[in-house]
């Protein structure tokens, strides 16, 4: 999403950079392009007003025109106040002591709140907590219905009440449902509209005083830009939204939203989900210091480390382990590798959180995800004694895999040749 941005910043800074010292025109001048860039992501225009206003006051300073990193002064400069414009620190939600813990999901119709309120019940879930979900939009086609499969996908409660159309009274029997059967979190998917209405906001004022949440999300579409903004005050206004969640964030949009809600709104963003998946990759907590390091291309080393550790098999990688020790490295372990790898994401999103490697990430000519399941259609073309014997693979044996995988001789060969320079090492 922030890829426009981020590739303008990071030419901006390149060209601070390629000066050994920096005057008060030659900051003023990188300020400019930096006010452009973020006015061209679709970020509010007081927003951006006053973060180029704070930065150029702290960029002109002697600690940093005077030092011998001006530039890297200045970047870090614009990181911190990246971050303070994002919020901070992250803000973790609430618990109710005793509970059951009534989370509010609340937004417009098409944000994604429902995909959303199962992909947070199996967040919670892999923290131990024991999930119901509340299905109370009674007014969309196939929405209970949609809710149903996603609980019954996860193997997590969903509770209707298919004779009601009164959404609060059915939010408040999931809640005394959740109190009976000792579920310690239910999750309120509310219905939306196209556009914010009296009946909507004074449907959510009732279900909020019927069950009292600790937490009322708002659901925001990221695509939306300025449009979010404006849609946050509302409802924050009528409901007092405890936190944001910025939905479909790998979509082409220019970013804004993100950067512009919580500085307008006040409210902290808690999380951030990309994608219609449901899994352990599309839902992320939200800390503004790890997205501003992403817009500046620095990479996300803490996200990255923290996907690995949720998927990481401790079995697995002491199997490993011993056999890299004995020198044994063979197609079967390349394979197991590399879908280890994949299960952190999408490839270029993998790479795009390393330091330096953000460039590389988008060309999608060297890295792409059609390339991985092109090895992965030749390693499965081998047999299990080719897998664990690639010397074997020769002459005939390369045109049956080529045939059988949908490629070439000469990929299979390229693929041979890597893997036994991955051998050696």
């Amino acid at each position: 999403m922030f890829e426009s941005l981020s590739d303008r910043l990071q030419t901006v800074f390149q060209k601070l950079g390629s000066k050994g010292r920096l005057d008060e025109d030659d900051v003023r001048e990188a300020m400019k392009q930096v006010r452009l860039a973020l006015l061209e992501a679709d970020v509010n225009f007081k927003v951006v007003k006053e973060f180029v206003a704070k930065v150029t006051e702290l960029s002109i300073g002697e600690e940093v025109t005077k030092s011998l990193t001006p530039h890297q002064q200045v970047v870090k400069i614009v990181h911190q106040e990246l971050i303070n414009l994002l919020g901070t620190d992250n803000v973790p939600l609430q618990e109710s002591r005793p509970g059951p813990t009534v989370i509010m999901l609340v937004g417009l119709q098409g944000t994604g709140k429902t995909t959303l309120a199962a992909k947070l019940a199996l967040n919670l879930r892999k923290k131990g907590r024991r999930v119901l979900l509340a299905a109370c939009d009674v007014y969309r086609p196939a929405a209970i219905t949609q809710l149903q499969s996603l609980g019954k996908q996860l193997g997590i409660t969903v509770y209707t009440d298919p004779g009601s159309t009164n959404p609060p009274e059915i939010a408040a029997q999931a809640v005394e449902l959740a109190k009976k059967e000792l579920y310690n979190t239910v999750i309120v998917d509310t219905a939306g509209r196209l556009q914010i209405d009296e009946p909507l906001m004074q449907e959510l004022t009732q279900i909020d005083e019927r069950v009292h949440p600790v937490e009322r999300l708002l659901v925001v579409d990221a695509m939306t830009g300025q449009e979010a903004v404006r849609v946050a005050e509302s409802f924050n206004q009528r409901v007092s939204v405890t936190g944001l969640v910025m939905t479909k964030m790998d979509g082409d949009a220019r970013g804004g939203a993100a950067l512009s809600v919580r500085s307008v709104t006040g409210v902290p963003i808690k999380f951030i989900s990309s994608g219609e998946k449901i899994d352990g990759n599309t839902l992320e907590a939200f800390y503004p210091d790890r997205l501003a390091s992403r817009i500046l291309g620095m990479g996300d080393v803490l996200s990255l480390i923290e996907k690995a550790e949720e998927l990481y098999d401790a079995e697995d990688a002491k199997r490993m382990e011993k056999r890299l020790r004995k020198g044994q490295f063979d197609f079967e372990d390349f394979l197991n590798a590399m879908q280890q790898m994949r299960k952190l994401g999408p490839l270029q999103q993998i790479l795009g959180m390393i330091p330096g490697m953000s460039q590389l990430a988008r060309n999608e000519e060297l890295v792409s995800e059609d390339q991985l399941k092109q090895v992965e259609a030749i390693i499965f073309s081998m047999t299990v004694k080719e897998r664990r014997n690639p010397e074997l693979i020769k002459g005939s044996r390369r045109e049956r895999i080529a045939r059988g995988s949908g490629t070439s001789v000469q990929e299979v060969n390229q693929l041979t040749k890597q893997f036994q320079q991955m051998q050696r090492m």
